[in-house]
């Protein structure tokens, strides 16, 4: 009994300690953005903001010219709930098909789909970005909000993997009911696959949320700049960069982030463990 308990200590305390090395990194850009924004790296090994200063939210709120941070803010929201439904809606549909429907050269184009996770941006970017200028979609959110309705192929994997997971019974008696293929996909599979569901959302939510190259190409405009282009605002290569309002509102923008995590990280959990799981 004593060598059982004292491996729950050890494991208590080893597991704590690497709880706290990890949120070290927060824990600092939160007590720096309480400090003067001079003495943030002079006073980097230290955690207790001397003197203490709320000044740097004030300044960071503020923002650039006419628009403040709020602004950015409200950019972001919608930027986000665009790019979320537009996965949610294409991901699930293809997903379907890929796991219920039966098409010539199935196998081949999940294939290449899932060859695509392997492409890097970089590759796509100059075409991409020819193809919307082409359209006259530049200073828009047009080019960040359109391909998501096409389909992300790491979230559609993801939910042909959790189908696979439902059995086939239940769309033959759906179908014995008199119910079609688009019946079956929003009657039966997709209030059964609400786990993955919510792990889509939630990782559309944060790459989303903090999508910095996608705006930078696309969005000339301050009154459309996001909450990432935002921040990198208070960065500058000809004049003091302002460290400690850009980490005051680093701070409030990490606020979101934590409280989608906190609610919904049981879904987390239970959309990625199911469906790495075969039926």
């Amino acid at each position: 009994m004593q060598t059982k308990n004292m491996r729950k200590i050890i494991y208590h305390v080893l597991v704590g300690g690497f709880a706290i090395l990890l949120l070290y990194p927060v824990i600092w850009l939160i007590m720096s953005s309480f400090k003067v924004s001079q003495r943030i790296f002079i006073t980097a090994d230290s955690l207790i903001p001397d003197p203490f200063v709320l000044s740097n939210y004030v300044q960071g709120w503020q923002g650039f010219g006419d628009y403040s941070f709020g602004t950015n803010i409200n950019n972001t929201v919608i930027f986000v709930i665009l790019v979320l439904i537009g996965h949610i809606i294409s991901c699930s549909l293809i997903a379907f098909g890929f796991a219920r429907l039966k098409f010539a050269g199935r196998s081949f184009w999940f294939a290449i789909m899932i060859m695509t996770l392997m492409l890097p941006y970089e590759v796509v970017m100059i075409p991409q970005y020819i193809i919307f200028a082409e359209l006259g979609w530049l200073n828009s959110l047009k080019p960040l909000v359109v391909p998501a309705y096409f389909g992300h192929p790491f979230f559609i994997f993801l939910l042909v993997q959790f189908i696979r997971t439902i059995p086939r019974e239940l769309d033959e008696a759906a179908t014995i009911d008199g119910c079609n293929t688009f019946q079956i996909y929003y009657r039966i599979i997709l209030p059964l696959i609400v786990p993955a569901l919510a792990t889509t959302a939630i990782f559309t939510f944060y790459w989303t949320w903090d999508n910095l190259l996608g705006p930078v190409l696309y969005l000339n405009s301050p009154s459309k700049y996001t909450v990432s282009m935002a921040l990198n605002m208070f960065l500058s290569n000809e004049t003091a960069s302002n460290w400690g309002a850009m980490f005051a509102m680093s701070v409030v923008s990490l606020i979101p982030v934590f409280i989608i995590f906190f609610i919904f990280q049981r879904y987390v959990v239970d959309g990625i463990s199911t469906s790495g799981l075969k039926g």
